[in-house]
């Protein structure tokens, strides 16, 4: 089954097979540079007869969007004790983490969490590009879940279905539809969302998300849950006023002390651990997994059930004929319009995660993850799990991707194991924890909201520090439209004010007038260098910074009339001109590589324009695919050739030759 090779610097094993010279594909193609798969792809012999070399593209190919096909073929044993290692530490993590965000967030069975945790990772594992992503449902999107299903309950359409078939229903139906985004987007190359998205509007958004789980988890926590029931509450605020108004005369007492002192465990372990991290035996301790046995045990010792304490209680597996069932069924479909909204949060939240779990890894590791890939993979898992009805979304998770790293997961085998320990879990482990009490799941999910907050301190000091008043600003606005709306709502604000910014931001094409350096040749940004002295009145040479498209340009020439009138330094609009009207205009274009269409247009228009107003126009260091863009648009035709010049200098010789023929035009 496993081949002998040539080792690679990760244990990894190079099958003894040719590959094929990087290609384009039509979807994913473009990320396709020298067979990178994540996990390395040999490469071909420009010797060899054309027709293995087309079989060896073809299976190139299939390396590329199948990675398990490379990896698994050239698995070396030496890795297998990490992985194993790795996989089970996770699952000790992994297994009372679903069921609590399962059962206290989403509000469903604890099996539907734990099918979560299984099953996409094992598709995961066949299609992804990370050697240490584990893939399994996050507390932010069983949270979004559970609001869903509260949402489409407090519908009079849909109340005779009941609270567990709609829950299984529109759970289902979102992971299909989270799937079907991910794959998509997958597959038509948009993994760029990363780079797109602002950090500080997603630090207010998930700081907001971790505070609203934390108030949830206090109801059951404080032993309020069937009170809660009795009363509507919306927003995080009513909740709020919810535990203020009742926790004295109504929270149950032994729950309280259960709950709170299991938190006070997980945090005194994790913290412990944090001083040895040195003795691995230590660091490697699964705290949550212990709390969860240990309370289990008491419970079951001393009958906490029946003094009034709720339980997780008997757990049925459904293995009949609807245990796989058509994610798009007739109950399903009811949902679809209500939930796609929803879903498209839930992959973009559920993607940022993974993906920044996923270069964290490959950069400490050191290999290449694809954006593009990676959604496909994660779309793939969260298809194929939703064929178990009630699957809850499942992506990559930072804390459980890092510590399988550092347990020693070298390979995507570790989440193989994960996945077959938890499917075993789901058949034999569950009876054994039926005395476990809801209020330490409650306390797990603490801790998670404790790891997510983190961050926050240092994110607000760091912008204090460098007055970011617009991010912290973000930070606000997100983190307070979730706390008061709902989280559809901060996070749905949170894409369209960052696709703002972005816009904005783009829409101004970077510009700066030059200037000669005083008894050179040698010309430099005025605003950059003090002795940089604009050569001749009246004329402006203007470097462009960058590539011209339809956004950047459509502001070209508003930015050209500031830099004629005020030049680089900062002004109002109210302002009076500081410089006159240039009589001659020059444009240094040695950074613009591409210009599309509709910026060729503009440029056009712009150039028209110009000469109509009797103003002299030059263009320098045009690279040749610009070059022939302006052929085909017309512009070369329309400046002429003495126009485009090799250089500024000799722009300057034509410059001058032009004024001449101003001052004494009967001569030339």
């Amino acid at each position: 089954m496993f081949a002998s090779g040539t080792s690679t610097p990760s244990g990894l094993k190079t099958p003894r097979t040719h590959g094929a010279h990087a290609e384009e594909t039509p979807f994913l193609g473009a990320d396709v540079e020298q067979g990178r798969t994540g996990y390395g792809t040999p490469r071909t012999r420009d010797n060899q007869p054309t027709r293995h070399r087309r079989r060896t593209s073809n299976w190139a190919k299939v390396n590329y969007y199948v990675p398990s096909t490379a990896w698994i073929p050239a698995y070396s044993w030496s890795l297998f004790g990490g992985d194993l290692l790795g996989g089970l530490t996770v699952a000790c993590m992994l297994i009372p983490q679903s069921v609590s965000y399962a059962t206290s967030l989403a509000r469903l069975s604890p099996i539907t969490g734990l099918f979560s945790a299984s099953i996409p990772g094992l598709i995961y594992a066949l299609f992804g590009t990370s050697r240490q992503l584990n893939v399994s449902p996050e507390a932010s999107l069983s949270l979004l879940i559970g609001q869903a299903i509260d949402g489409i309950l407090h519908d009079s359409h849909f109340t005779h279905y009941g609270r567990d078939k709609i829950g299984i229903a529109v759970s289902t139906i979102i992971t299909f539809q989270v799937g079907l985004i991910a794959l998509l987007l997958g597959l038509f190359r948009l993994g760029f969302m990363d780079v797109v998205l602002s950090r500080a509007l997603l630090r207010g958004f998930v700081t907001a998300v971790a505070f609203v789980i934390l108030v949830e988890q206090l109801i059951p926590m404080f032993g309020l849950t069937a009170l809660r029931n009795q009363v509507q509450l919306h927003t995080t605020l009513d909740k709020l006023v919810f535990i203020a108004e009742n926790v004295w005369e109504h929270s149950h007492r032994l729950t309280m002390i259960i709950g709170f002192s299991a938190l006070v465990i997980l945090l005194a372990i994790r913290s412990f651990k944090g001083f040895f991290k040195r003795y691995t035996l230590i660091y490697r301790l699964p705290e949550v997994l212990l709390v969860v046995v240990l309370s289990t045990f008491l419970s079951d010792k001393f009958d906490w059930d029946q003094q009034g304490v709720e339980i997780l209680g008997d757990v049925p597996v459904n293995t009949g004929s609807h245990f796989v069932e058509s994610p798009l069924s007739k109950m399903t479909l009811k949902f679809l319009r209500r939930t796609t909204s929803l879903s498209v949060v839930c992959v973009i939240v559920g993607f940022l995660d993974s993906i920044v779990a996923a270069k964290q890894n490959a950069g400490l590791y050191g290999y290449s993850i694809s954006p593009n890939r990676e959604l496909v993979a994660l779309g793939a898992g969260n298809i194929v799990g939703s064929f178990i009805p009630g699957t809850l979304p499942a992506f990559g998770s930072i804390t459980r991707s890092k510590i399988n790293g550092e347990v020693g997961a070298r390979t995507q085998m570790s989440s193989m194991i994960c996945s077959v320990v938890v499917l075993l879990a789901i058949f034999y482990l569950m009876p054994w924890l039926y005395y476990l009490p809801k209020t330490v799941l409650g306390a797990v999910i603490c801790l998670v909201v404790f790891s997510l907050l983190a961050e926050v301190p240092h994110d607000l000091k760091f912008y204090w520090r460098l007055r970011g008043w617009m991010d912290l600003s973000l930070m606000a606005l997100t983190f307070a439209l979730t706390i008061f709306w709902d989280l559809e709502m901060g996070i749905a604000v949170s894409l369209v004010i960052s696709l703002v910014l972005v816009v904005h931001k783009s829409s101004k094409p970077r510009m700066t007038i030059l200037g000669r350096l005083p008894g050179t040749d040698v010309w430099k940004p005025v605003d950059e260098n003090p002795e940089a002295q604009e050569d001749t009145a009246g004329v402006l040479i203007v470097r462009i910074r960058e590539n011209l498209d339809f956004a950047n340009t459509a502001q070209l020439k508003e930015r050209l009339r500031r830099l004629e009138l005020y030049g680089v330094s900062k002004h109002h609009p109210s302002d009076e001109p500081r410089r006159e009207h240039a009589s001659v205009l020059v444009f240094h274009l040695a950074d613009v590589d591409s210009i599309d269409a509709s910026a060729a247009m503009i440029f056009y228009e712009l150039v028209e324009t110009y000469q109509n107003h009797g103003v002299g126009l030059f263009i320098t260091h045009l690279k040749k695919a610009p070059r022939e863009l302006f052929e085909r648009a017309g512009i070369i035709k329309l400046l002429g050739e003495d126009a485009i010049c090799k250089d500024i200098t000799s722009a300057m010789v034509r410059v001058e030759k032009l004024a001449r023929e101003r001052a004494d035009p009967q001569t030339y």
